[in-house]
């Protein structure tokens, strides 16, 4: 462990030494190191001035005849230290400033999920990056994300994701919403996060059809002593371009949803699409069209907009719609008991 730090200790130095951005004094690199140095191995860990510069004598060492390292003075009484080449570096096959400094700000982001209790694998990678890089992520945490850490499903991703990388057959007991668990044994190709919630992909043999189960309706699972059955027939980069969220309908073509939108409600839409296919009907100002295969999650969007939305066309989706609103105002309005499945008529009975 204590070559594989000096190592490391190696690679922070060379970093600063090739970073034409920053200016690093004998106190900058002291503190770099033992910033990295005290995440690694605690705070007991820290070096000195003097050690230090051994291993800033190191480096010099290991130069070639070409190029030396600088101790450049500025601000009155510092000295920054820098490499003669600005294109060098000990580690030329590895990552750029500019790539290292990439890398650094992915990490930066994903810091709010590092304490997850679902995220163990990730922090795993983002420490192994860190150690491998002598990165060390920004403390302060300017990013939010919209994550549910009490989500149900989280105690189960990161082994789901485990053993879906692994090629593992699941047994897994399901129970969805309103229903009893039942025992399925699914063979795992494809995990999806779609608002707030973790869903499972995989071939189910008795069904002989691919089945996607919400990681917060598994009750339990374990991993099932049978062949693993590949996935050879879809393209899962493909799988859900014709949809919103994660339900794709059997049978069913994708056809253009015609959507109409009253006050300012149509720039958010226009501002963050239903859809990627999502165009403005021409010439209608207030319509847009979206090709996609409709299901719940479209519709769970189309009621998130009311009142400000209308749909169009196609007249059967238009008429699905419109029974949905009709059953939902009978739970505020009793007189709506007596309507129809007609809107129309609802209206009339109101006036009356």
């Amino acid at each position: 462990m204590s070559k594989e730090i000096d190592n490391t200790k190696i690679i922070v130095l060379d970093r600063c030494f090739s970073d034409q951005r920053h200016k690093y004094s004998i106190d900058d690199l002291l503190d770099k190191v033992n910033e990295f140095r005290y995440d690694v191995s605690g705070p007991d860990s820290t070096i000195k001035e003097r050690t230090l510069r051994k291993y800033i004598s190191r480096i010099r060492n290991m130069l070639p005849s070409n190029v030396y390292l600088e101790s450049r003075p500025y601000d009155g009484k510092k000295c920054y230290y820098r490499y003669s080449d600005p294109d060098f570096s000990i580690y030329n096959n590895e990552m750029s400033i500019d790539e290292i400094d990439t890398l650094r700000a992915a990490i930066e982001m994903l810091q709010p999920f590092r304490n997850s209790k679902a995220n163990a694998w990730l922090e795993e990678v983002i420490s192994k990056l860190e150690y491998r890089f002598g990165l060390k992520a920004n403390t302060e945490n300017v990013v939010n994300f919209g994550q549910n850490d009490d989500f149900a499903g989280l105690k189960n991703l990161s082994a789901i994701i485990d053993h879906t990388a692994n090629h593992q057959p699941l047994n897994i007991y399901y129970q969805p919403y309103g229903k009893e668990e039942e025992l399925y044994l699914m063979h795992p190709y494809y995990i999806k996060e779609y608002n707030n919630r973790w869903f499972l992909f995989g071939l189910v043999p008795e069904k002989n059809w691919l089945m996607n189960m919400a990681l917060d309706r598994i009750t339990s699972f374990s991993v099932a002593n049978v062949p693993f059955v590949p996935n050879k027939d879809i393209d899962f980069s493909l799988y859900f371009d014709d949809i919103v969220g994660v339900t794709v309908p059997k049978n069913t073509i994708a056809q253009d949803i015609v959507l109409r939108f009253y006050g300012n409600r149509l720039n958010y839409v226009l501002s963050k699409p239903i859809h990627k296919s999502q165009k403005q009907v021409e010439g209608k100002e207030d319509e847009i069209v979206i090709r996609v295969k409709p299901n719940k999650e479209l519709c769970q969007q189309i009621f998130s907009f009311l009142p400000d939305v209308e749909v169009v066309s196609p007249e059967w989706f238009r008429k699905e719609i419109s029974k949905k609103i009709v059953e939902n105002l009978k739970k505020y309005f009793p007189m709506h008991d007596r309507c129809t499945d007609d809107v129309e008529l609802c209206n009339v009975n109101n006036k009356e």
